[in-house]
């Protein structure tokens, strides 16, 4: 048996065990963490976990980096609670959440264009209501975007493992800085909100209210957001690898938006271009264009040649050291946003 499996099988003893002896009291007072959802062919999809309490960071531009790291650490440790029920009040959907917390819930119906605001609350306590926002793309969009976050959208040194946690875990929403040309760029491809924008990171759900607040506070588009799991269960052991969840990611949006074409979205630093090669032969046709940041050291001999192989498909590459050039590449490859 590989070791990977074995480590995996004593994690989960050892979590069971943990639990058998040390048994998380229950809260009386759950509450709802929700995040953005999306639409799907016949209604919307909405996301979101139960916990015994919320935590949410409340920086100041001046304050620490111990005190920015103390903030961060405790978004990590939480009380997840499972096997609570979840209805959307409107439509009397209900989902149940998962022993790490986390509830998916289609609500049917068809939705007008633009973000929704559904109410969710815990099956019979009515003050555990949250509102949970989901986007419908217009009927007009020309494209879809799917953009990865860390050294795409802002600096993380994720390339490198020490580098990427000072940086996410010594920051904080005030001093967190999105790069201003990808601001530029995805105002450009949305076309100022018309196309449809959805971001993937590797980042923990733990961080989606902070992400939200950099994002916001950048101007950036808004767009659901699709980060991952970290925790031990049967199909995965701490998470999925970047690749998988960034591929299931992308398999997820297209086929929640089967009329559009793709831009996709990433950097050098953490394989993009290898990933997006193997989702333009998933999706044959439908990519349209990659564009890759390349941060640190810059492209390697693996990204080069998931490049030319990208090209060779007769997709758009716009790639470099920053994105000040990439809408006159589109524009010179054919691509109308």
């Amino acid at each position: 048996m590989p070791l990977k499996a074995i480590a995996h099988r004593v994690a989960i003893w050892g979590e069971r065990a943990f639990d058998r002896l040390f048994p998380a009291k229950t809260p009386d007072d759950p509450v709802l963490d929700t995040y953005r959802g999306y639409s799907v062919p016949g209604g919307i999809m909405l996301r979101g976990r139960v916990l015994a309490a919320l935590r949410r960071t409340t920086p100041e531009p001046e304050q620490s980096r111990w005190q920015n790291l103390r903030e961060m650490v405790s978004l990590f440790f939480t009380h997840e609670v499972g096997g609570v029920t979840v209805v959307a009040t409107e439509s009397g959907v209900t989902a149940q959440s998962d022993e790490e917390g986390y509830l998916t819930l289609k609500v049917p119906g068809e939705f007008a264009p633009g973000w929704h605001q559904i109410a969710l609350e815990i099956e019979g306590v009515p003050g555990s209501r949250k509102m949970a926002r989901a986007l419908v793309p217009s009927p007009e969009a020309r494209i879809g975007i799917i953009s990865d976050i860390d050294d795409t959208m802002m600096h993380t040194g994720a390339y490198s493992l020490v580098r990427n946690l000072w940086t996410t875990f010594t920051g904080s929403a005030a001093t967190r800085r999105v790069f201003a040309d990808a601001t530029v760029l995805m105002d450009h491809l949305s076309d100022h909100g018309r196309n449809p924008v959805f971001f993937v990171s590797s980042s923990p759900w733990n961080l989606h209210a902070f992400l939200e607040k950099v994002f916001d506070r950048a101007g950036l588009v808004t767009g659901p957001i699709f980060l991952r799991d970290l925790g031990i269960g049967q199909d995965q052991f701490i998470s999925r690898g970047h690749g998988d969840h960034k591929g299931r990611s992308i398999d997820r949006i297209m086929e929640a938006n089967p009329d559009l074409p793709f831009v996709l979205i990433g950097d050098t630093g953490q394989h993009d271009a290898q990933i997006y090669l193997e989702a333009c032969h998933r999706h044959g046709g439908r990519v349209k264009a990659v564009i890759l940041r390349e941060p640190g050291p810059g492209a390697d001999d693996a990204s080069r040649a998931a490049m030319s192989a990208i090209r060779r498909l007769g997709v758009i590459v716009a790639h470099g050291s920053d994105f000040s050039e990439v809408a006159e590449e589109l524009e010179r490859g054919g691509l109308s946003i």
